[in-house]
């Protein structure tokens, strides 16, 4: 009896071990945040972001076509006419958006959240930034919308011949 309980003992601490010894090593993968550019290919039918959007607020209008290449826009206020590329873009949590590229922006005096307390004439000697190009719009279903201007801490003005804070151009 004896000689089955020692054989017992060494099978059970045996089975222990190995189950022990066998685990296999977890893997961690960190996730990354990335914005992906959509070929024209990849978009579905129902979603295509090809037509016209325009806002009655500001008689801004956009047109958006498709090329071999990628995306083109055609943009119009009351004071330019622009055309260029129109770059799509979604990012990992599903968020769209339309890059029109090469607009200036009218105005840019950048994030003044960090910047110390100066009079006019000492911040006067730092040389002027360079104003953006290219007009971020985010994309949800048939409505483009730009965020037109920021505030006092981050003060710019995309497009100065239209007042509104947002404007969206919806498609008709």
């Amino acid at each position: 009896m004896k000689a089955i309980l020692q054989i017992l003992y060494i099978f059970f601490l045996t089975v222990v071990i190995s189950s022990c010894t066998n685990k296999k090593a977890e893997t961690v993968v960190a996730k990354k945040t990335s914005t992906i550019e959509i070929s024209p290919k990849k978009i579905k039918e129902e979603e295509s972001i090809e037509g016209i959007y325009k806002t009655a607020e500001c008689g801004i209008s956009v047109k958006i076509t498709k090329t071999k290449e990628g995306y083109r826009y055609f943009l119009k206020t009351n004071v330019r006419k622009l055309e260029g590329k129109a770059t799509y873009s979604e990012n990992e949590s599903g968020e769209k958006y339309l890059i029109l590229e090469g607009i200036k922006w009218d105005e840019y005096e950048g994030d003044i959240s960090n910047e110390e307390d100066t009079d006019s004439v000492a911040g006067s000697n730092s040389e002027p930034l360079e104003i953006p190009i290219g007009i971020g719009a985010s994309y949800v279903k048939d409505t483009l919308t730009i965020q037109n201007y920021g505030n006092s801490m981050n003060s710019y003005t995309k497009f100065s011949e239209c007042g509104l804070k947002y404007i969206q151009l919806i498609k008709r």
